[in-house]
């Protein structure tokens, strides 16, 4: 059910503040929210209206609920017992995606450099970002067509394909806090590695959009080259099938699907989740799994190959909520 929800300015916790723009859902089944098409309910979703809106509702929820921004779910499990607290949708809502003409603030680019900044908000498709850099004959972020998430996830976790990742492009980020406060942060006050990004002072923060760095050159070629890794990319991966992309990290100078497939766990299956056929890093529904069958599975994987090769491997997948 879809409600409008108006908070008082006594639940807004500072008095005369504005009331909130957009929607709330109840009890709002995560399934039609996350790639896997599997999982329980979440006990609130809201829509924010936009970025301010955003900030107002951060700043509503009491610091003992929990809080979780989705963008297209394509790397998330909600466990069958749902998930309580607030869940954030932004894809569709964080969608500013622009050619940025400021530089206060911003590293300057090599003397020697000819680029362009791009302004992508969290919400905006990663895939969508590729194809804009290159109408603006911008190059090096086409590896950004086989990353199917938000920008905002790309961020979170660095993600990358075909030798490129998201922080190599990065020149600021803009994080929201939990107390509502917009910030910008420099790449210096990270610790970033392959999928894996950290604040050096730890501090509870989403990402809220980036600045990227792009080189300009022939947007023609860049246009082919994302066709070229979309082909591929379709070739390699079980599209036609629900999943969460790459469910483990690729372990140093080696592969998950090969360590998977090597302990003959391709097609395996629990339930209505399978190790899919075509690439076994990959788990996908086969049309009735539930969030339990995806998890024992994830969990099988991990401990045969560990068993098998003696390699724990690490989940790219995040899990969120309760068991059934």
């Amino acid at each position: 059910m879809r409600h409008d929800y108006r908070m008082s300015e006594v639940d807004m916790a500072g008095g005369g503040a504005p009331v909130l723009r957009g929607h709330f859902l109840y009890n709002e089944p995560m399934k039609k929210h996350v790639s896997w098409r599997a999982g329980g309910a979440a006990q609130r979703v809201y829509i924010p209206a936009d970025l301010e809106d955003l900030t107002w509702l951060i700043r509503s929820v009491p610091v003992h609920e929990s809080v979780h921004m989705v963008g297209l779910g394509s790397n998330l499990l909600v466990r069958d017992g749902g998930v309580a607290g607030v869940v954030i949708l932004l894809h569709g809502v964080l969608k500013k995606l622009a050619i940025e003409s400021r530089t206060h603030g911003l590293p300057p680019a090599p003397a020697d450099a000819d680029t362009a900044l791009v302004y992508a908000q969290a919400g905006v498709a990663s895939p969508k970002l590729a194809r804009f850099a290159a109408n603006h004959d911008l190059v090096g972020g086409e590896f950004w067509a086989g990353i199917p998430g938000t920008v905002g996830g790309a961020i979170a976790m660095n993600a990358g394909c075909y030798g490129s990742e998201t922080w190599d492009k990065l020149v600021q980020v803009q994080t929201l806090d939990r107390e509502g406060q917009l910030n910008e942060r420099l790449p210096g006050e990270y610790v970033t590695g392959y999928r894996h990004v950290a604040l050096k002072l730890p501090h509870q923060e989403w990402f809220i959009g980036g600045w990227f760095r792009l080189a300009r050159g022939d947007g023609a070629a860049s246009r082919e080259t994302i066709k070229d890794l979309l082909k591929k990319r379709i070739a390699s991966q079980p599209l036609n099938m629900p999943n969460a992309g790459s469910v483990f990290r690729n372990p140093p100078g080696d592969y998950a699907a090969r360590l998977i497939e090597s302990c003959g766990l391709k097609s395996f299956r629990i339930g209505g989740a399978q190790v899919s056929t075509k690439h076994a890093n990959f788990i996908v529904n086969t049309g009735n799994a539930t969030a339990a069958d995806i998890e024992r599975l994830i969990e099988h994987v991990e401990e045969t190959v560990e068993t098998r090769t003696n390699v724990r491997l690490i989940r790219e997948v995040r899990i969120i909520g309760e068991r059934q």
